[in-house]
């Protein structure tokens, strides 16, 4: 393993942020001064970080149901209310959103230490299934839903969705099933045809559901769930 990512994954800080203390000469591996960016931690090596032992950390799996008005980040002084601020009792370990849902948009959001779960969840090519539950301002003609499954073309690029359909008879309520990691991706599909997207739950995530789970509240994951995830 990289050494930035060992420290990452002792929960120091990012891997980024570690590079900087090993150009600056804060780490050690069995005794000895690294600063060679690339070097691999083996079975056995102690790494120090300003003299206190690392340890490989144990990964940690966390589902929320997120309220509105928290925004996904793991820190921004700007912002009256984030997201670890709801899962701050669940673990020791430093753990991080997994994508991201916007201020308003509530539902499924998954925090995790594990970096190669994470880039496999959030990467297009892995098409994770995503499923929205998205209330309108107004119906939703049936030529607009047509369109949005064939595919259509916004400012950054063409985006269809993988499934579409009402789920309520005034036609004001529509489920939509999308892979895309674009930012605001849903609203903005229904905002290129003159609907106002008021209310956006997440109610699926590459497999995982809302079920048992209310609004505000977190669980840890099952092992069958993490072997699940790891084998999509």
């Amino acid at each position: 393993m990289r050494l930035n990512r060992f420290i990452a994954n002792a929960g120091v800080c990012s891997r980024r942020e570690a590079d900087t203390f090993i150009a600056a000469g804060a780490v050690t591996i069995n005794g000895k001064i690294i600063t060679e960016m690339g070097t691999r931690v083996l079975p056995g090596d102690e790494v120090r970080f300003d003299g206190r032992k690392l340890e490989a950390e144990r990964k940690v799996y966390i589902l929320l149901n997120k309220p509105k008005d928290y925004v996904t980040t793991t820190d921004d002084p700007h912002a009256d209310k984030i997201v670890m601020d709801l899962i701050k009792d669940a673990c020791d370990e430093r753990v991080y959103p997994v994508g991201r849902l916007d201020r308003n948009t509530t539902g499924l959001l998954l925090f995790t230490n594990d970096g190669d779960l994470s880039k496999k969840l959030t990467h297009p090519k892995h098409n994770k299934k995503k499923v929205y539950q998205a209330t309108l301002d107004k119906p939703v003609e049936r030529g607009h839903m047509d369109m949005i499954a064939e595919g259509i073309e916004l400012e950054d690029g063409p985006i269809a969705a993988d499934a579409i359909s009402y789920t309520s008879e005034d036609k004001t309520e529509v489920g939509i099933e999308i892979h895309s990691g674009k930012n605001r991706i849903v609203r903005r599909i229904f905002e290129h045809f003159g609907y106002r997207v008021k209310k956006l739950d997440r109610v699926l995530f590459a497999g995982l559901t809302k079920k048992n789970l209310p609004r505000g509240k977190w669980r840890i994951l099952t092992e069958k769930e993490i072997k699940f995830l790891k084998m999509m």
